[in-house]
């Protein structure tokens, strides 16, 4: 059984209509104060902070396609606040206390955007909830323990809850659960509807958005496009799983493929077996994670890794994804409701995400150059994204402030090896996790060693 459509972007633009129609590219050449690359969320919050700071900037935003089409119009809907990175390395250039602000500041970006989008009228069937990380077996649950107690020994601005088995289940009826963990201060949200928004909401307070503008290179003061060249003294690099497409960056961020799937509406009867009544975001602990959501019109999505990476950083056509992949996120779907297996898929979809080379998020801004930049979220781009915009409008604006202080800011990493290597990795990667997670299924009792090697190997 196939997906009803593959790609077309994503389904979250299928649900409000299809795909927009193209605003006007760049006419020509033109000076600005700031120039930024990407429409995706990272560029239309930075100009949207920017705006909201100093209407008298002249901001000019370009993008390669239409606003929202990348990451930002194609993820699974968490705006969870979440701090998935590593402290450790973070603490290596800062300190224990600069990595607890950095984690509140991250979880503020829930509010923050909520308050955004009730102040501006933004319908982005925002709910707030839980998200609930399940285990299905007993080195899941292993890892899940290990999880709540590193999570409840940081100060990180959000309250954790362990749920044993029954308690899980009665919250949703995944097969097999052997526990949860629950975080709570998250929302789930439809990705197209809240990029949509706020890129409305950015033209209506003055900043045009020139789409169908392709960047061909970025360097001090001047973006050059297909429609010409914006002259700025401040550019701002908001491309995410996009960067290696720009040239000299190819290395710089790995584009790390992300799909989905998302089911036919659920029947009321078939929703009161599995439950999920509070609309969490859902997670498993395997090692090939999977990430779903209930929907506003009660289906399920359901996304994975599918084929991680391209060879040579390239990315999708227009959201269209593989069979294999398709077969996959159905397999897990079926795994974790089993009750799931006579429904409909209707639209399957794949997205890029940006993955630095130490698997940690950076925002920063060369003060020699004026060059800016703020992604690499490695899938935690809804939240953090805002956070961006704070802090890149901050920095553009030569304020020293609590966010400019934030131990993501300025970091230095170094480019992922050239090919062949960089795609043997990754490939390697996620083949070692698939097999650690069927043995671990099989029964084995404990994290398996294969997972840990894969980490290694790649430095995640």
């Amino acid at each position: 059984m196939s997906a009803g459509v593959n790609g077309a972007v994503s389904f979250w633009y299928a649900d409000i209509g299809g795909v927009p129609g193209y605003r006007a590219p760049l006419p020509g050449d033109r000076d600005a104060d700031v120039c930024i690359v990407g429409a995706g969320y990272t560029g239309l919050w930075t100009a949207y902070y920017l705006r909201k700071a100093d209407p008298a900037l002249r901001i000019v935003v370009v993008e390669k396609e239409f606003a929202g089409y990348g990451a930002s119009g194609r993820n699974g809907g968490w705006l969870s606040g979440d701090f998935g990175w590593s402290r450790e390395r973070y603490m290596a250039t800062s300190s224990r206390g600069s990595v607890i602000a950095m984690e509140k500041a991250m979880a503020g970006t829930v509010n923050e955007v909520i308050a955004v989008t009730e102040a501006e009228g933004i319908d982005a069937d925002i709910v707030r909830t839980g998200n609930l990380q399940v285990a299905t077996n007993r080195a899941q649950l292993e890892r899940l323990a290990a999880y709540y107690r590193n999570f409840a020994a940081w100060e990180n601005g959000k309250s954790v809850d362990w749920l044993d088995a029954a308690e899980t289940r009665r919250t949703v009826n995944v097969h097999n659960a052997l526990g949860g963990v629950m975080k709570h201060g998250v929302a789930r949200v439809q990705p197209a509807k809240l990029v949509r928004g706020l890129a409305a909401t950015v033209e209506r307070l003055g900043v045009p958005i020139y789409e169908q503008t392709a960047v061909t290179a970025i360097s001090r003061g001047r973006v050059e496009t297909t429609r010409g060249t914006v002259r700025a003294p401040i550019v701002i690099r908001a491309t995410e799983g996009f960067t290696a497409g720009i040239a000299g960056h190819r290395r710089l961020w790995l584009p790390l493929n992300s799909a989905l799937i998302v089911t036919e509406p659920l029947p009321e009867a078939l929703w009161q077996e599995i439950g999920w009544q509070g609309r969490e975001l859902l997670g498993d602990m395997a090692h090939a994670y999977c990430y779903a959501q209930r929907t506003r019109e009660g289906r399920i999505a359901m996304g994975g890794r599918g084929v991680p990476y391209r060879f040579g950083s390239r990315t999708d056509v227009r959201g269209q994804t593989q069979a294999a992949t398709i077969a996959q996120l159905r397999a897990i779907l079926h795994k974790l409701f089993p009750q799931t297996q006579g429904l409909r898929i209707d639209h399957a979809w794949c997205g890029t995400l940006g993955v630095p080379r130490d698997w940690c998020t950076t925002a920063g801004l060369d003060r020699e150059t004026g060059i800016g930049w703020a992604g690499g979220y490695v899938g935690l781009g809804v939240g953090s994204s805002n956070l961006s915009g704070r802090t890149l409008c901050d920095l553009v604006l030569g304020r020293d402030t609590e966010l400019t202080a934030l131990p993501w800011v300025n970091r230095s990493v170094r480019k992922w090896e050239p090919e062949p290597l960089r795609w043997l990795g990754v490939h390697s990667m996620y083949q070692l996790y698939r097999i650690a997670d069927r043995r671990e299924d099989a029964g084995l009792p404990h994290s398996s060693r294969l997972a840990a090697f894969a980490d290694r190997l790649t430095g995640h």
